[in-house]
């Protein structure tokens, strides 16, 4: 896997199965220039340009070329947790964009305001100098108790209106989104504030039913956080949050495709539910990309066993270790289709930010992320474009 920047010059790589917008183009290729788009096409008629990459001869026959991979939810690769700072976030962005993953929102499991507020604001100036940050996301500390995961109980609150503009200040317009359980006191106040600030609102580690559910999302609330985990299932007679986002169009579901998290019939059960509305999200801890062992999240002790990370205290499941290269390939082997796995990986994660315009497709315009890979789904090589 090696990873290139295309923002200088002109690029072309041809002979791929192009992957974009829900559809297959076949022997197709694309024109890239000064880190954007520029055209594309299918067969020979592409023009010479400073780069030419025979996609079929660097990933093998029936090659695929997709939107690079963006990740709104992760907190960290490569042995290092993104709650540890510019250089760690750096390690585990390197990591996960080997991978596929051309652009990603920081997020960030629940610490004290003070933590919180320096944090959001050290990823606010970091986004100057590292464009492939989009930004960052709140997962704590406005969490139900009894769904609190991999988070330290002890530091989650309520949602007082002075400590969320406290953080949504200290982000500068950059905190993507912000996960809250509608149910506390002053949450459906919190997510009105929370959404008329321009950060996107998600539902998540909640005790909500499916009518709580509706009223977070009649307030605005637009993200399904990791759907089924840290919230009630479904029931026959108690349908819960996920059917209520389910139902409503204007809201993304966050899916965590690695098996462990979700069953590979629910993988398939949530795209089928709310089709173009997916988001492959990784919830990826510091043991991405690294070997079993004991980790930190955040204040919360963890353990990897077999890739899959549990908390000591509680043995609640504690993110995972799955990148977006290996969702995709359990997404396709769930039922999924190539192209709406491939969506949920890129324009749709990209608009439930409001990032959509340029960014997760490869239309004329866009920039010039892009992700080659094998038959076999494995990364060959990854294209970094201009800064949105």
């Amino acid at each position: 896997m090696s990873v290139h920047t295309s923002t200088t010059g002109s690029l072309v790589i041809h002979s791929a199965r192009v992957v974009d917008g829900g559809e297959i183009v076949e022997n197709g290729w694309l024109r890239f220039e000064h880190g954007a788009v520029a055209s594309r096409g299918a067969g020979s008629d592409w023009a010479p340009a400073d780069e030419i990459v025979d996609a079929s001869a660097v990933a093998g026959a029936d090659a695929v070329l997709t939107p690079g991979f963006v990740d709104i939810h992760g907190h960290g690769g490569a042995g290092a947790a993104f709650d540890d700072g510019i250089e760690a976030i750096r390690i585990g962005r390197a990591l996960h964009r080997a991978h596929g993953t051309t652009r990603a929102v920081i997020s960030l499991v629940t610490a004290t305001l003070d933590e919180l507020a320096l944090s959001v604001a050290g990823i606010a100036d970091l986004m100057q100098t590292d464009a492939d940050i989009l930004g960052s996301h709140l997962e704590g500390p406005f969490l139900d108790p009894g769904h609190h995961g991999a988070h330290e109980p002890t530091l989650l609150r309520h949602p007082e209106a002075g400590d969320v503009e406290r953080l949504l200040e200290a982000g500068r317009g950059t905190i993507r989104q912000i996960t809250i359980a509608p149910e506390l006191p002053g949450g459906l106040d919190a997510i009105r504030q929370i959404v008329a600030a321009g950060t996107a609102a998600a539902v998540g580690h909640t005790d909500a039913d499916a009518a709580m559910a509706v009223a977070a999302f009649e307030a605005g609330a637009s993200i399904l956080t990791h759907a089924f985990n840290a919230m009630p299932g479904i029931h026959h007679r108690a349908p819960g949050p996920v059917l209520a986002a389910a139902a409503d169009h204007r809201v993304v579901l966050e899916a965590i495709a690695d098996n462990v998290h979700l069953d590979p019939h629910v993988i398939k059960l949530v795209f089928d539910s709310a089709p173009g509305r997916v988001a492959l999200i990784t919830d990826a801890m510091a043991a991405a990309g690294s070997a079993d062992g004991h980790y930190d999240l955040g204040t919360v002790s963890v353990t990897v066993e077999n890739g899959i990370a549990r908390a000591d205290d509680t043995g609640s499941i504690a993110g995972s270790t799955l990148t977006q290269d290996v969702a995709l390939l359990r997404a396709v082997q769930a039922g999924v289709t190539l192209p709406e796995a491939v969506r949920a990986l890129t324009e749709t994660p990209a608009r439930a930010i409001g990032r959509g315009e340029r960014l997760g497709s490869l239309r004329t315009g866009s920039v010039g992320d892009a992700v080659l890979l094998d038959a076999q789904l494995r990364v060959a090589r990854v294209w970094v474009g201009q800064r949105l």
